[in-house]
């Protein structure tokens, strides 16, 4: 397969998240898959904790007090747990040589400098809004990649350190000269992709909904005007995404989980907090959530989005979906790919499912790139399911 590096510069804040995209994360996704698979056969809980942190399946990690209220164990206990799964998942690897860690040890090499590495795991972080596991994820890559424990420990710390300083970014105090933000001019373009309900919108919540892990550590916070308070927040994405709201001539006010959405995936009953709810100037409401691009054609992230959408239309709200880049749902359903491989790959999906090892070659021999799957994927309505990777024709399949 074709593969690709991403050598971003700065701090890892890529300006569009399709400049992160690459079918080789897919390929360290579907690695780490399969070597959570061989574990699971005799871990069995190792086989549902590692995914979920890790956020394999497509989705964002879980936060690791979600997984104690999961495992009804302490946070703690559920770190102490996960350190020891990702232990012996190292040293299976390690002494079985199988799966095969190539793609690792080429995307991180051990000859790179600290910084290069730090820049090349926060730009996929920010790429897939996984920065709650940021620290636990470089520090497996890193070791997959051949690179020693103490480096290892030392580098992912360094991400850590680096994602603190994304959620310190946004603080500031009331009385200090606030510095111009490029968020600020990004409000226009964001809001004109807002698809409306109808009728009169119910009244916007005035306080964000408590969750379960609104106070885990793993979250940031960011003083906003508008608020007049400090404002939470899980990720880079969704930070900058407030900085954006907070700076904005068009809107009014905003906030943070204005509610919980109800929806099942495969019969299981799932609850999804959209991200923010907003109040423009004209009156109008709506509720924006927060999906990478890269991400935004999973199967998981796609059925919760149906419903928020359908929740916030059924308050007379608009709804829209921040990925990060440029290019929004809208656009990417619109994507051009070409007609021979669109049509090739409709065809060989007619026959069945296909899984990573056939997916990889087609990818080989077409050259597509993720945005042109995540594109044919949204179009006909197909299954597009991670950890481990399965590409169906029908969402039923």
């Amino acid at each position: 397969m074709a593969t690709s590096r991403v050598d971003a510069g700065g701090d890892g804040l890529l300006d569009d998240v399709r400049e992160g995209l690459s079918f080789q994360l897919e390929e360290i996704d579907e690695t780490i898959t399969a070597m959570v698979a061989d574990q699971a056969a005799e871990r069995a809980r190792d086989g549902e904790l590692i995914p979920l942190r890790l956020g394999l399946d497509g989705e964002r990690p879980e936060t690791l007090t979600l997984l104690g209220i999961r495992y009804e164990l302490s946070r703690d206990r559920v770190r102490q747990i996960y350190t020891r799964a990702i232990g012996q998942l190292i040293r299976r690897v390690q002494a079985t040589g199988v799966p095969s860690t190539a793609v690792f040890a080429e995307r991180y090499p051990v000859g790179w400098g600290d910084e290069r590495l730090v820049r090349t795991l926060l730009a996929e972080t920010y790429a897939t809004d996984a920065d709650i596991a940021a620290q636990d994820l470089a520090y497996l890559k890193l070791r997959l990649a051949g690179h020693g424990l103490l480096d290892s420990k030392r580098i992912a710390g360094f991400v850590f350190q680096r994602i603190a300083g994304w959620q310190q970014r946004g603080r500031w105090h009331p009385t200090e000269p606030r510095q111009a933000d490029p968020a600020a001019g990004l409000a226009t373009p964001l809001l004109r992709r807002a698809v409306w309900g109808s009728g009169t919108p119910a009244a916007l919540p005035s306080t964000p909904l408590e969750t379960l892990d609104a106070a885990d550590d793993a979250r940031g916070s960011m003083f906003t005007e508008k608020l007049g308070r400090e404002a939470s927040f899980d990720t880079a994405l969704e930070a900058r995404l407030l900085r954006v709201l907070d700076q904005g001539e068009q809107v009014e006010t905003f906030v943070e989980r204005p509610g919980a959405v109800e929806y099942r995936l495969d019969g299981a009953r799932r609850t999804h907090h959209p991200t923010v709810a907003a109040r423009l100037t004209d009156g109008r409401i709506m509720a924006i959530d927060v999906v990478p691009l890269g991400r935004l054609a999973v199967y998981g992230n796609r059925m919760k989005l149906a419903a928020s959408r359908a929740w916030a239309h059924e308050r007379g709200w608009g709804w829209l979906v921040f990925t990060g880049s440029r290019m929004g749902a809208d656009d990417l359903a619109r994507h051009e790919v070409d007609a021979r491989h669109e049509n090739a790959l409709r065809n060989r999906l007619a026959r069945g499912p296909m899984g990573w090892g056939e997916f990889a070659r087609f990818v080989e021999e077409t050259g597509i790139d993720v945005v042109d799957l995540s594109a044919m994927v949204v179009r006909h309505g197909w299954r597009w399911e991670r950890g481990p990777f399965r590409l169906a024709r029908d969402v039923s399949g």
